[in-house]
């Protein structure tokens, strides 16, 4: 059923609705939050929480489903205080026996206001010069309540120097770049507006105005855990600027009243690409945008996570919505949510220049043929990876490629841009997936942050309304059944051919991203392993000549052909095999056990590349060139 109309009135219709408070919430004024990160080189965040009540039996609860995790992963478990006061007396809590995240109390008669001291261990995102505050590690408020009903006003502190960026509205004169530190007093939200509002702070600390011709505004807020590092090149800023020209141009419309890039660069505090309504949690190496060569990496990351604020907060999907974060979410249309984000976050980094089109289809061939050479796919469609998404979002590397894991992102990746190219060949180039964004992320026009789900069949509608296909069929065929290979339609209707050659596009041979620790060479596709640097076998491609010689994930590799394990080494062995029929002598440990494996294997070294296909529409660079008009100085 087209439920479009309906979804329209519920977006706006929301926040008019009746709701029933349980015993003991009362509801005149805001619940109250100070948390405080001045101990964050201790690795502890904590916070003062005062909730309005009423005497009587109360239930308060943690978040447990995080929006954008797809999860029941609240960090409940790194709690290290939690106490309860009234009037100054103890109040004794019992948590719940099924759901661990509440907690009951009863509230004394006399008492108005519930206090809460909690504190939490921080195991990562925090060092000596930074804290990243996701609040879902420190809020505490009344169970079984929509959560957009319960307003909530949050303070922070933060060490003396330190500057914070936030999208949350500072009471009162505030200027980030001043780097004052103490406590800042924010505006009042409510609980689901604040779950969704991260915090960085930091005490080198900058805060940018980007392209400042876009209203509403938008900001990138950097820390750093050196000094320098925070004060991103100018170059960089200017790409960064081209992304939210770009993205206003894709989608033709906002749902924010600000937006702010929030930043971390740090060695230390690890890695994150966390999405936000108004805001977007990001971290990587210290280093990680300090040139154009090393932000390649990287470069889909800021536009990833920005494209979505309209695709995954704005636009989610209906059963991915939930009123409050306790009840579970169903990850069917992740291949929507995480694939069509996937597709154009690599799209507005090409078109921002923070990658070119080049590297954009390096990258590409790379995505689709490590599709293309995954033996799960045998068995798992791409609807069973986003509805399993909650229980294998780190499956770990052993015979990963067999699990399958998270591959709605390539997978939505790869079919959106087989949509793009179709609805461009289907309408002779007047249209394309461009079109299907303005309708379907633009709906309700420019809003500030709030919700409006969606389904399959809207989908399906609104592409009908750009080019009349069925698109039914295209999504069931793409989406619900097994295929053995990857969807490579929209690569080839783009004007290139994915293939193989002997030596990587861009020069690199190793095995960059097919596990933990330093990546080794890269033998994925000819003999199929992923190994470390360090001789560890991580991978094996079920039916590769690996996997037929019965080498196994967690052996190492000690010799090749008589030599001590190196990349050059496997590299010469892989080189001189085609022209011999002697199979390739590696030397194992298993444990405390050596063995020696044959490996037969005479192919050469395999890489996958883009070529171009003379006499086609070359579509790919369509795609990726430049659709907002230059900014004028």
């Amino acid at each position: 059923m087209f439920r479009k109309p309906l979804l329209l009135a519920a977006v706006f219709t929301f926040a008019a609705t009746a709701f029933v408070l349980a015993p003991g919430i009362k509801a005149q004024a805001p619940i109250k939050i100070t948390a405080d990160l001045s101990q964050v080189a201790r690795k502890i965040y904590s916070a003062e929480i005062d909730i309005p009540v009423k005497p009587g039996p109360l239930v308060v609860t943690m978040p447990k489903w995080i929006p954008g995790t797809h999860a029941p992963n609240g960090p409940i478990a790194d709690l290290i205080d939690l106490v309860f006061t009234a009037n100054g007396k103890t109040v004794i809590f019992r948590r719940d026996d099924i759901d661990m995240f509440e907690f009951h109390l009863d509230v004394p008669a006399g008492v108005t206001n519930l206090h809460v001291h909690l504190a939490s261990a921080v195991s990562g995102r925090a060092t000596d010069k930074i804290a990243v505050l996701e609040w879902e590690r420190l809020m505490m408020y009344p169970a079984h309540i929509v959560t957009a009903k319960l307003p909530i006003q949050p303070t922070v502190i933060v060490p003396t120097g330190w500057g914070i960026g936030t999208a949350l509205t500072p009471v009162g004169a505030y200027d980030p770049n001043a780097k004052v530190g103490g406590a800042t007093e924010f505006a009042v939200t409510n609980v689901e507006q604040l779950e969704d509002s991260p915090v960085i702070a930091g005490e080198y600390f900058h805060e940018f105005a980007l392209a400042p011709e876009i209203s509403p505004k938008h900001y990138i807020d950097v820390v750093s855990d050196e000094p320098g590092d925070s004060n991103l090149r100018p170059e960089l800023l200017n790409e960064i600027s081209n992304l939210v020209r770009e993205a206003t141009a894709a989608y033709a419309s906002h749902h924010y009243n600000v937006y702010h890039l929030l930043l971390t660069l740090s060695d230390l505090a690890g890695g994150e690409g966390l999405e936000h309504g108004q805001s977007s949690d990001n971290g990587v190496g210290e280093k990680g945008f300090a040139s154009q060569m090393m932000q390649l990496g990287n470069s889909d990351l800021l536009s990833h996570e920005f494209t979505h604020s309209w695709n995954g907060k704005y636009r989610r999907p209906d059963k991915l919505f939930q009123v409050d974060f306790a009840t579970p979410q169903q990850g069917e249309l992740l291949w929507v949510y995480e694939g069509m984000t996937q597709y154009m976050g690599n799209v507005l980094a090409a078109r921002s220049g923070l990658k070119s089109q080049a590297q954009y289809r390096d990258i590409l061939a790379a995505s689709a043929a490590n599709l293309d050479y995954k033996p799960g796919r045998e068995w798992r469609t791409t609807d069973d990876t986003a509805i399993a998404s909650s229980i294998s979002r780190r499956p770990g590397p052993a015979w990963s490629s067999s699990k399958r894991g998270q591959d709605y992102y390539q997978e939505g990746e790869l079919l959106w841009l087989d949509a793009d190219t179709k609805i461009r060949e289907l309408t002779n180039d007047q249209k394309s997936l461009t079109d299907f964004l303005h309708i379907f992320l633009g709906k309700g026009g420019n809003t500030g942050p709030s919700i409006l789900p969606y389904n399959r069949q809207e989908l399906i509608d609104d592409l009908n309304q750009v080019v009349k296909y069925d698109w039914t069929a295209f999504l069931h065929d793409r989406v619900d059944l097994v295929n053995v290979h990857a969807d490579l339609d929209g690569i080839t209707r783009g004007g290139y051919k994915l293939t193989y050659q002997d030596h990587p596009a861009g020069g690199d041979r190793s095995g960059a991203g097919g596990g933990r620790g330093p990546a080794g060479p890269n033998v994925w596709y000819s003999l199929g392993l992923r190994v470390g640097a360090d001789g560890v076998i991580q991978d094996v491609r079920w039916g590769s000549p690996a996997d037929k010689a019965k080498l196994a994930p967690g052996q190492k590799l000690i010799a090749v052909n008589g030599r001590v394990f190196g990349a050059e080494e496997l590299h010469n062995a892989l080189v001189d095999a085609k022209s011999n029929t002697a199979p390739i002598h590696f030397i194992m440990q298993t444990e405390s056990y050596i063995k020696p494996i044959d490996v037969d294997y005479h192919d050469g070294e395999r890489f996958p590349v883009m070529v171009r296909v003379e006499g086609t529409k070359d579509y790919l660079d369509e795609i990726t060139t430049p659709l907002a008009a230059p900014a004028t100085k």
